[in-house]
């Protein structure tokens, strides 16, 4: 019986693999053979049905998503949207797929250390059994242990074992409010502390190649405020929202977490980051892309006697899936901008919105809204960004916006937010790991949307317009 149930199961899935590849295919031959409309080009045409098909295929994940990525390449040169394959692998060769590779090194090797570990000790020490001062504390790592560990998801598979081994000391059962509080912060705005960062992983990678050359420093002083906003409002609004948890009396409880003297690779892990992360803020003064601090760090990395890693566990561990989709997502952003789908695309959508150009801050909220919608509907953030911010910036240029502030604002609002479990790495492990169920995450992203997108409208866009970069121009 337990035999026939697995091969219904089976059964079942590979239709759904199939009817969700079929769905995928029948809106990209749609839109590559249906009459073209006027304003777009040919080549237009065929790089918006293949965005089509990859944002389909993303979002239903039918495929691993960096598959997803490399048949768009392929199916740009093979139709012709490029004028070959130097253009349609575009993305292989921009600094930052490899300033990628560099940042996920950085962080595999001060996992590995142990440092990244004790850093999380340290603070979990700190709480002295008070759980709101813990939560505090928390909030504020994802910031902090961001310079250490710029991966959300490496960082969360650390964090998650040592809260849940709190939890555990101090008799929190996984159905109570506050190891919920936990958990779900944990799982939906550690992400938050990594974006602030240019080095923060694949989301502000992505980003600002897509919004354009960005500094290590220009992102911090432009992000970093709307980011750790969007953090300290959701934070106290998930105190509130789980508050009557917080009320635990833990502090006769003694939870031992024991790390050990400090080690030589420990040093070595904290003498290359430190000399990394200096190298990121000084680039003012010497001018180098972001993405050699992080090769010289990951040379450093991988060199016998003084590094940390072997080759082969840069081979086996490394996450190529991240570099893959970075890769072909810029790809495919790339040759929507050129081909002019992108421009098309925008004055399609905003064609019924110009009575409201005299209106730029609902121009900005209709676009901020419409991202939220895409967020829900694309849970790879690759491909959301790489969708997204051509179209955003695209639309409000056309509008009489600034294109930047339209593009950054949709970063802000579209990483902010995690929908279900499956929208991340990190969230998948953590919310599965805590038993937290769909529907509570949701609730929970329903708020975060409001939040984000009061934040872009209540700080980001006034504290933009102070650094030279205002809504309308």
């Amino acid at each position: 019986m337990l035999l026939s149930q697995l091969r219904s199961s089976w059964i079942s899935l590979d239709w759904l693999s199939v009817a969700k590849l079929a769905a995928g295919l029948a809106l990209f031959l749609l839109v590559l053979l249906m009459p073209r409309p006027e304003g777009l080009t040919p080549e237009g045409q065929k790089a918006l049905a293949v965005m089509v098909l990859a944002v389909v295929l993303w979002a239903t994940e039918a495929l691993p998503i960096s598959v997803t990525g490399l048949a768009g390449v392929v199916l740009l040169i093979v139709l012709g949207a490029v004028p070959g394959p130097v253009e349609g692998l575009y993305g292989f060769s921009q600094p930052v797929s490899y300033f990628l590779i560099g940042i996920l090194t950085i962080g595999m090797a001060v996992q590995r250390s142990g440092l990244a570990e004790r850093m999380a000790v340290f603070l979990i020490r700190g709480a002295g059994g008070k759980p709101g001062l813990l939560y505090v504390q928390m909030l504020f790592s994802f910031a902090l242990l961001t310079f250490a560990l710029p991966s959300a998801s490496t960082r969360g598979a650390i964090m998650v074992h040592i809260y849940a081994q709190v939890m555990e000391r101090w008799g929190v059962p996984q159905e109570h409010k506050y190891y919920k509080a936990l958990m779900l912060a944990l799982g939906s705005m550690n992400r938050l502390g990594s974006t602030a960062l240019l080095a923060g992983g694949i989301t502000p990678v992505v980003a600002s190649a897509l919004l354009g050359d960005f500094s290590w420093s220009r992102w911090f002083i432009l992000m970093a405020l709307p980011f750790y906003a969007n953090l300290a409002v959701g934070g106290v609004l998930l105190f509130l929202l789980y508050r009557r948890g917080f009320r635990l009396d833990v502090s006769q409880v003694n939870v031992e977490l024991n790390t050990g003297p400090i080690k030589d690779v420990e040093y070595r892990a904290g003498i290359i980051v430190l000399a990394t992360a200096l190298l990121w803020f000084t680039d003012f003064a010497h001018g180098m892309h972001p993405a050699v601090p992080a090769l010289i760090a990951l040379v450093l990395i991988l060199l016998p006697r003084v590094g940390l890693l072997t080759w082969q566990d840069f081979e086996r561990n490394l996450g190529w899936t991240n570099f893959f989709v970075i890769a072909t997502s810029l790809s495919l952003a790339h040759t929507l901008v050129v081909t002019g789908a992108a421009g098309w695309f925008s004055e399609t959508l905003v064609g019924g919105a110009t009575q409201l150009q005299d209106q730029p801050l609902l121009l900005l909220l209709a676009l901020s809204v419409c991202a939220a919608v895409v967020r829900l509907l694309m849970p790879n953030i690759a491909g959301y960004l790489s969708f997204v911010i051509p179209v955003a910036m695209a639309s409000g240029e056309a509008l009489g916006l600034n294109p930047l502030v339209c593009g950054m604002a949709v970063v802000v609002v579209g990483d902010s937010l995690v929908y279900y479990s499956a929208a991340g790495t990190a969230s998948v492990f953590i919310f599965l790991q805590a038993n937290i169920r769909n529907p509570e995450i949701f609730r929970w992203a329903l708020i975060m949307t409001v939040v984000s997108i009061a934040v872009v409208f209540l700080v980001a866009v006034p504290f933009w317009s102070m650094l030279g970069e205002p809504l309308t121009r």
